[in-house]
This record gives C-alpha cells, structure tokens and sequence, in this order.
C-alpha cells in the first residue's frame, strides 16, 4: 500500500496560488502513480492575533475547493472549527479534518461524522496518542469508521513544540492511518511577534523519522513562496521542492 499524502497552502489565499499548486500535484501524482490530497483551510479560526489573516470564510471557500476539485480531479481535504460546517463542507470536500485544538469537541466529531465523509482528527498538542482513542470512539459510536488520526506534536516549554514519534505506533492501535503532520510539527507557537514561526529546514527529516515509527501517511503544507504567505510561512514547504521530499518517501 502506497503512502498517503496531503499537501497545499495553510488557508486559501488567491485562486492563482490554488491552481498553482493543484498542477504541481497533478504533475507528481502522474510521476509517481500516488494521490496526493489537495489541502487548504476556508477559515483559519485559531490564529495568535486577532488581526492575522483568516481566509476568505466558508461559502467563498468551498466554492474555490469545489472549483479546484472540478478542474483537476484531485480528492480535497479542509478543516472544520464548528459543527454547522461540517454539512456544507462535507458535501464538497472529501476527508473533513479536525484542527487538534479541537479534537476533543463532541458535537464537532459527531457531526462530521454523520457527513460520511473520512474524519482526520489531529492529536492535540496537550494529549498523548493513547488519548486519542476517545476521539475515535466518538466518531464510530457516531456511525462512521472513516478515521484517521495525525500527529502533530506536543507543547514543550515557551514557543515550542517537540514530538515523541511514540505516538504513532499508539496511535495505530485505534486508526489503520496514521498521518504525520510534518510542517506544523516544526512549528514555533507565537514565536513571532503575534504570528507563528517555524523551522521548515526540519521538515524532511520529520517525515522520515514518522516513517521509521510506522506512520502511514504524510501532511504537507505547501506554498509558491512561504516568505510572502498570509498564515503559517515559516514551516510551510516551497512547493518547488515537494516532490523531492515525497521522493524520499517513495
């Protein structure tokens, strides 16, 4: 069984930068016969400061996801902070993703998982991977076993994050996916003046060490150019060089 793969900007930003990478990970799809999952957020609910850039909101947004899946014919994952977002959202999207500050939010599991539609839930950064059997529960109790979970990282001290790759393997006793998130997990929480710094430098040797420790899929977000990106820049991935990182993955 090939890798999963997950890539594409932290939030939407211009239809431009969409297209952009879409191609991109068509033309690494068709190179290496995989699937990459085209990624990126409507709204970005949890930024540090309440004047950071949040994305062009729901209905704007799917309509921009429905579009990029219409053209390119890749499958599209985004997030959902909210319970009413999970109808409209799953209706387009197809794996619904939970952000890791929320993944203990029944409502929000229970309603995403009645869509039908694959539930990624991120390990939240207080919780450990035997936690995350909770979160699991929620959703099949709801009547799906479309699930599967991402690591993400732990908060460690001031401004940092560390990951006990531990958590995959425990991880695997309650989801047959495991993803890594490889790019929020070099992140620098409010390290940056009000916004988020990051080490993306360390970004291909944490998807490496996930797969040493049984991870079976891989998150990436990606951008043309990090430096001028609206959310998440610092440990966002050229996009230029995804397909050497998914190479050594391969």
């Amino acid at each position: 069984m090939k890798p999963i793969f997950i890539a594409g900007p932290c939030v939407i930003e211009t239809q431009d930068i969409l297209d952009e990478v879409a191609q991109e990970l068509v033309r690494i799809n068709k190179k290496f016969g995989i699937n990459i999952i085209f990624k990126s957020s409507f709204d970005k609910a949890n930024r540090t400061s309440i004047n950071s850039y949040r994305g062009p909101g729901l209905d704007k947004g799917l309509t921009m996801l429905n579009d990029i899946k219409q053209k390119y014919g890749l499958n599209i994952l985004t997030d959902i902070h909210e319970s009413f977002q999970a109808k409209p959202a799953g209706e387009i999207v197809d794996v619904l993703q939970i952000p890791a500050f929320l993944c203990r939010q029944t409502d929000l599991l229970v309603s995403a998982a009645q869509t039908g539609k694959i539930v990624n839930i991120k390990k939240a950064q207080f919780l450990s991977g035997e936690d995350m059997q909770y979160p699991v529960q929620k959703v099949r109790e709801s009547g799906n076993d479309n699930v599967w979970l991402t690591e993400r990282g732990n908060v460690y001290g001031y401004n940092n994050l560390a990951v006990d790759f531990r958590n995959i393997a425990d991880m695997k006793k309650y989801s047959d996916v495991v993803i890594m998130d490889c790019t929020h997990s070099v992140q620098r929480p409010g390290a940056a003046g009000g916004k988020t710094g990051g080490n993306r430098e360390f970004v291909p040797a944490m998807a490496l060490a996930a797969k040493a420790f049984g991870a079976n899929g891989y998150f990436f977000e990606v951008h043309p150019d990090p430096e001028k990106a609206l959310s998440d820049g610092p440990n966002m991935l050229y996009l230029k060089d995804l397909e050497t990182v998914i190479k050594s993955l391969l």
